[in-house]
């Protein structure tokens, strides 16, 4: 098949792209550092030219919850008006486990424009809803991080490589549109601190940490709110696992 991949050039983008032409897919990339721009729709019809579908796997930054449902929703639109006219056959969106709770998260109200204008369009599509990163923990303690202190939340997570999504995304892909897909989650959960704590271990760095809700998740994350569904496809690689090669 011709599978495009948007947001090609990102961690989890290049990994799905590896994943596809493993798989012996022809893959087009779609990054706006390779001349496509989601933002505009510069370079989209070219793109998508005998595109037989889509995997979005884009991650847009924003200041503010209006900024993100502007940003994630007009990429969104463009592409999904792109692939309408090229006639592509199937959208995959990767999505978040739990992004209808997280009402005050930004990027969680982006995420959800996007599921609701992938839901409503015409495109075919399968919406994965998958857990956070292995590197999550650390990745919000370097947001929040100042003169050796470092605020996050106190959550429960069960993380997932960015690998072995990426290898659900290419096989679902390849595959019929399923509508909204089972959660994927790593095989066991993880508090955030504690994380955080072992991340920073395993790499030499002295962060103090401090638990806390802030403006980064409020308590609506709280207990459940993260982790998966029981009926959850769970990958293999454990945090554990990711963990011996951050030292």
């Amino acid at each position: 098949m011709r599978i495009a991949v948007a947001g090609a050039t990102g961690n989890i983008g290049a990994l799905t792209v590896a994943a596809l032409e493993r798989a012996g897919h022809d893959v087009v990339r779609i990054s706006r550092s390779l001349g496509v721009d989601l933002a505009t729709g510069d370079g989209l019809a070219a793109a998508l030219a005998g595109v037989d579908a889509v995997v979005d796997v884009t991650n847009i930054p924003a200041a503010d919850r209006d900024e993100a449902v502007a940003l994630f929703g007009a990429a969104t639109r463009n592409l999904l008006a792109a692939e309408a006219r090229a006639r592509v056959r199937h959208h995959v969106l990767l999505s978040i486990i739990g992004v209808q709770r997280m009402e005050l998260n930004a990027h969680y109200a982006g995420k959800r424009e996007q599921e609701r204008l992938v839901s409503e369009g015409s495109v075919p599509w399968t919406i994965v809803p998958a857990a956070q990163f292995h590197d999550f923990a650390a990745m919000i303690t370097g947001w929040t991080e100042q003169d050796g202190v470092a605020t996050l939340p106190p959550l429960l997570v069960q993380p997932v490589a960015p690998g072995d999504v990426a290898d659900v995304l290419a096989e679902i892909a390849a595959g019929e549109p399923l509508g909204r897909y089972r959660d994927v989650a790593g095989p066991e959960p993880q508090d955030l601190v504690d994380m955080a704590r072992r991340t920073n271990d395993a790499r030499g760095r002295a962060v103090r940490l401090v638990p806390t809700w802030s403006s980064v998740f409020d308590t609506t994350a709280a207990g459940n709110a993260l982790l998966p569904g029981p009926d959850a496809r769970l990958a293999p690689t454990t945090f554990d696992a990711w963990l011996a090669t951050q030292s």
